[in-house]
């Protein structure tokens, strides 16, 4: 891992923060499509659809953007994982039809990857893609996908060559959810919130333009997808990059005063000093993408860190809010929050908090026990950890494999 923490922002005057500034004055309320033409919703991708950025850069976007009240379109499973899949191995074609809207938040998409008996072991994975002529036909299933009731696409593993070997038999598609043969089912969790889903496939046809990459190719995409995955879920609030933070817990209960007893006091700089250090394990891969060196299986490390600081906090929270912390949608000074008497905010990688409204904490109570299953089970991320990192032996026979000479590969709960 990267040992210093080494960039200072560019000041005021810096060309490229007077670029954005312009560009402002000239947008005030820019549309989903405006940001994406100017290459402000994701400015690391590549012209047209980003600005080739490097972090600094983006990090002087997102200041000016957030300076400016204007917020980019929420679309994180198209724009944070699906998009760079299709940057490294799509077609022309590809990229005009799909990256423009996903970037503008016209199209939502979804990731179908895990099923009901591969989560973890992905590989095991047993949805097929069999050709028919240039099409084609998908049967299996797959479970937890986010949003999947809400998106127009979704990426979608499939076996393609039954007789290969685990990993060289998997091929990754593009999947129009509305294709005959489709079917969606709910999966409501204990918060009573609709997030994830079930979907199943009967004959599904799918047109040769939705293959990404070569046939037999979706291993080596799904492990590109998954490492995106992996930064995005370790990031910002303590739900997979929603929701509140440590910092708002501890001002919440500075307001309010929910910090006099010595024992909180002590729980509160602990999750804020955890918090702390997240953000500077963050800012050190930021240091690193600078100088030229991707982070690799540090992207673990995030978030094995991230998962556990988000239950802490949540835990933190429901304490904090004494008897009436059983109340559904008590917050951490014992009051009952707006949102809650209409149902539940999810504050979840598909369906963010709404800006300016108070969480309610006790969804995120209930929910981060997901954080530790979601995107990869924290014990399959200490194996990769171990292993990838640490050096040390790899599992024993029996254990999820890996290609030969490669990182252990993608997981999902």
């Amino acid at each position: 891992m990267i040992d210093a923490v080494d960039f200072d922002l560019p000041p005021g005057d810096d060309p490229r923060r007077q670029a954005v500034r312009r560009w402002l004055r000239e947008n005030p309320q820019p549309t989903g499509r405006q940001l994406a033409e100017a290459g402000y919703v994701a400015p690391h991708w590549p012209p047209p659809w980003g600005v080739d950025a490097d972090p600094l850069h983006q990090l002087v976007i997102d200041e000016e953007l957030a300076r400016a009240g204007v917020r980019r379109p929420s679309n994180p499973i198209a724009i944070g994982w699906a998009g760079p899949t299709l940057l490294l191995a799509g077609t022309e074609a590809q990229k005009q039809r799909y990256l423009w809207p996903a970037l503008a938040g016209e199209e939502y998409w979804c990731q179908l990857f895990s099923e009901p008996d591969a989560g973890s072991d992905l590989a095991s994975l047993t949805t097929t893609a069999r050709a028919d002529g240039d099409s084609w036909v998908v049967n299996g299933a797959k479970t937890w996908s986010s949003g999947a009731h809400l998106s127009r696409f979704g990426i979608l593993i499939a076996r393609t060559d039954p007789a290969a070997p685990r990993h060289r038999g998997i091929s990754y598609f593009v999947c129009p959810m509305d294709s005959p043969g489709i079917t969606v089912r709910p999966i409501v969790d204990m918060t009573g919130a609709h997030s994830f889903n079930h979907v199943f496939f009967d004959d599904v046809r799918l047109g040769p333009d939705t293959l990404v990459g070569r046939p037999g190719d979706g291993w080596r995409l799904a492990k590109a997808t998954l490492a995106n995955e992996r930064v995005s879920l370790s990031s910002g609030g303590a739900l997979w990059g929603a929701g509140p933070s440590a910092g708002d817990l501890v001002a919440l209960a500075r307001r309010r005063g929910a910090a006099v007893h010595p024992v909180m006091r002590q729980h509160l700089v602990r999750v804020w000093a955890q918090g702390e250090v997240l953000r500077l394990v963050r800012l050190r891969t930021l240091s690193a993408r600078i100088a030229g060196r991707p982070p690799g299986p540090e992207a673990s490390v995030q978030k094995l860190m991230a998962d556990d600081h988000g239950r802490a906090v949540m835990e933190l929270a429901k304490d904090m809010a004494g008897a009436s912390g059983t109340l559904t949608g008590s917050g951490p000074a014992g009051q009952l929050s707006g949102p809650a008497r209409g149902g539940p905010t999810v504050v979840a990688p598909d369906r963010p908090a709404q800006a300016g409204v108070e969480p309610v904490w006790d969804y995120g109570f209930c929910f981060s026990p997901a954080l530790t299953i979601g995107g990869g089970t924290s014990a399959i991320q200490r194996n990769i950890v171990a292993e990838a990192v640490l050096g040390l032996p790899r599992e024993p026979r029996g254990a999820p494999e890996t290609a030969p000479g490669q990182a252990p590969g993608p997981v999902r709960p």
